[in-house]
């Protein structure tokens, strides 16, 4: 593993020097593959010849024929086709994992193996590959061979019956948190399993799926009902922990407001002209608050009604009290700290001229991190990375083309 300053001085990624096969697809495996691009790995995006990750497909909008999901998570990478199904095709992806750190891929259990490619095959051609294993719902157990999707998951693992409003139906969240998360947790055993090799040597197995994820970002409402017993249920906005945690509408438009603790709530109630409120048996803890939500809510409600939004934000914030508009994303995007903060990258594209991308939400003080090549085009790099890695020659590859391997 690379460091991350080259010999002439210039900033490099920290994981330069790292090389990546990513055969997974749709969101989970592409993003913590994008993720480790956008630190610096040489990713080489796998996909199967003709239509490739399914998500080129998943539009409109388009851009440059690309759809913007697939163009959401698979910048930082070279992209070539392999057909795995053929026997030159996986001599070919044994051969790169000779040369590879680490493999991602998010198969349903038992893919790889059925395909000859089991653990003891890729740890033969390479003791010290790390092999990331992403699935719906992990490789044991009474649902190991089912299809996974991040909406089953937000189903099973319980995050829909707490996300709606109270007297509503159960809803998924707007993104595919799910996924998301798995990524980063996916992400978190891959370093971890880099940093291990520099001891070891050797690499493992790292395995994570959608079902434990959301398991585990439950966090505080899975705690509270393992210490309570009690089925968590949907607060809408509201926090199930803290009040007053959620939006109020103000005289124009509603806007999100957290006062997560004692000092916060004491300052609001100054602030909105209510000082009783602080010593009120009723609300005097937080638990005195959760316990009559509806009667605090109430109050509070009446006097934000009184001023505009931007009235009350720009009195909360000063206030150090944690507040903010309830934005659209063009908003969002729009927002000038958004802007500061450099959120969005332009990159080149070979058919859309141009593309951006939101960047990584992390910067490094010592290293670069970030997009810097745009989501490859199906197979745009075969001959580049079979000619670089391989040594294959034109001859070669149209050889493999024509035989269906590539």
């Amino acid at each position: 593993m690379a460091m991350s300053e080259g010999a002439a001085g210039e900033r490099r990624g920290p994981l330069t020097g790292v090389r990546v096969l990513d055969l997974s697809r749709v969101l989970a495996g592409p993003y913590a593959a994008m993720t480790l691009g956008d630190l610096g790995a040489d990713v080489i995006k796998i996909e199967q010849p003709g239509d490739g990750d399914e998500t080129r497909a998943w539009g409109p909008p388009f851009a440059g024929g690309e759809s913007a999901y697939y163009l959401s998570v698979n910048r930082n990478k070279r992209g070539i086709t392999l057909n795995l199904k053929h026997p030159e095709g996986r001599a070919i992806l044994l051969d790169l994992v000779r040369r590879a750190d680490v493999l991602i891929e998010n198969f349903k259990a038992g893919t790889l193996e059925r395909l000859g490619l089991d653990d003891e095959t890729l740890w033969q051609a390479n003791p010290g590959l790390i092999h990331a294993s992403l699935t719906g719902f992990g490789s044991t157990g009474p649902y190991a061979s089912y299809p996974g999707y991040d909406f089953v998951a937000q189903a099973m693992g319980g995050i829909m019956s707490i996300t709606g409003e109270p007297d509503g139906p159960p809803m998924k969240v707007g993104v595919a948190i799910v996924d998301v998360t798995a990524a980063l947790f996916t992400l978190n055993g891959i370093l971890a399993a880099l940093y291990e090799r520099t001891q070891t040597g050797r690499g493992q197995r790292v395995e994570c799926s959608l079902l434990q994820s959301a398991l585990a970002w439950l966090v505080n409402v899975g705690q509270n009902y393992l210490v309570s017993g009690a089925t968590p249920r949907r607060y809408g906005n509201a926090h199930p922990n803290i009040v007053p945690y959620q939006p109020f509408d103000a005289a124009d438009k509603p806007i999100a407001v957290a006062a997560a603790n004692q000092r916060q709530y004491e300052a609001l109630c100054r602030l909105l002209d209510l000082p009783g409120l602080i010593d009120d048996p009723r609300f005097r803890t937080n638990a005195d608050r959760l316990a009559h939500r509806a009667e605090l809510v109430a109050i509070l409600q009446e006097a934000f009604s009184r001023r505009t939004a931007a009235e009350w934000l720009r009195l909360l914030n000063e206030a150090g009290i944690a507040a903010g508009p309830i934005y659209t994303v063009p908003e969002a995007f729009a927002d000038p700290q958004v802007q500061a903060l450099g959120v969005v990258h332009t990159l080149p594209h070979p058919t859309a001229g141009e593309v951006r991308v939101v960047g990584t939400p992390f910067t490094l003080s010592a290293s670069t991190v970030g997009p810097r090549s745009a989501p490859p085009l199906l197979g745009q790099h075969t001959e580049e990375v079979l000619r670089e890695l391989l040594g294959f020659d034109r001859a070669r590859i149209a050889e493999l083309r024509a035989a269906g391997a590539i």
